[in-house]
């Protein structure tokens, strides 16, 4: 009698696992929805976009890119968060969501850390201060200058509070000895449509969204955070080169789904990425926009953010950033 409940649980454990072998290579039966936490028009939303149809393709099934935008990113990432760990609903992940973000706000509902499943990183691009025509100076040296002649006279957008464009340009501002107005918006895309439109002169915003409004002078760029100047900016130096080298940092865009996801479905959902990525047009695409494949591991793309989050930490603690 005393053995009984054992064999039971037992037995039933077995058939759990068995059921779950079973689903996790049924996986997926139905379209998988990627979550953009952004407005349409931005680098995530962009990066997204581009990888889901080969994506779907690998997996067998639709991904069905769906935006949710506010909070810096803080809004799409909790309900992601929040998600069945089925595998059905994922998430792209930024800086923004899991690093800066959460490094600067403390009533972030989620910890990013241990709430996510993080599968893959898609890649990584370089970040650009950009500013409108209009603006009095068109490089970085006189950029400066007319910061400090006219303090909190200009204006600066981002994709949201908390999100890496913001956390940036509150560590270049701290850096440079600068002051400039934070105007958030509910992601990059409507930042710069008002930014293109001279509503804001200034924007810090990823290279992919920015990159063709520049190529067709609609905004100037004035320094990038990138590893070396690149191809496409020849011109215009990295952060580094100023002597601003913390301000150096690239964004990234993976995809992770919530905590707890059945290492089967990070597996397929992992190897139909690569995949896709293996697609010369899907990486061409991707690299047109300035950014860098990347294509790791579960794992790897774990440290990353590990990484990542510690050193927003440490800006943030470092130069005492508030949210506004």
């Amino acid at each position: 009698m005393q053995r009984r409940p054992l064999v039971v649980s037992t037995l039933a454990l077995s058939v759990l696992l068995a059921t779950s072998g079973a689903w996790a290579q049924a996986y997926p039966n139905k379209p998988v929805k990627l979550q953009v936490p952004f407005a349409p028009g931005g680098t995530t939303d962009i990066v997204a976009r581009v990888i889901s149809e080969a994506m779907g393709k690998a997996l067998g099934q639709n991904v069905v890119v769906e935006n949710k935008a506010g909070g810096g990113g803080v809004i799409g990432a909790n309900e992601t968060a929040k998600s069945a760990p089925d595998g059905y609903s994922l998430g792209m992940a930024t800086v923004s969501t899991v690093a800066a973000n959460p490094a600067i706000n403390p009533k972030i509902p989620y910890n990013a850390l241990t709430d996510f499943t993080p599968i893959i990183n898609v890649a990584a691009t370089p970040n650009v201060i950009a500013v409108h025509p209009s603006f009095p100076a068109k490089d970085y040296k006189g950029f400066v200058a007319e910061l400090k002649k006219n303090p909190g006279q200009h204006s600066y957008s981002s994709s949201g509070t908390g999100g890496i464009g913001h956390l940036q340009m509150e560590l270049y501002k701290n850096l440079a000895g600068v002051f400039v107005t934070h105007i958030p918006y509910r992601g990059a895309g409507p930042a710069l449509n008002d930014t293109v439109a001279g509503q804001v002169p200034i924007i810090f915003d990823n290279m992919p969204s920015a990159l063709p409004f520049i190529q067709a002078n609609k905004l100037v760029a004035i320094a990038v955070a990138a590893p070396q100047r690149l191809s496409q900016l020849p011109q215009v130096p990295t952060f580094k080169e100023v002597g601003l080298e913390p301000v150096n940092r690239m964004a990234f865009y993976g995809i992770y789904g919530p905590k707890g996801l059945p290492k089967e479905v990070v597996d397929k959902v992992n190897a139909a990425v690569r995949k896709a990525l293996e697609d010369p047009s899907v990486r061409k695409r991707i690299e047109d926009t300035g950014s860098i494949i990347i294509g790791n591991t579960p794992e790897q793309f774990a440290e990353q953010i590990k990484a990542e989050y510690a050193v927003y930490k440490q800006v943030v603690d470092t130069s005492k950033l508030k949210l506004d």
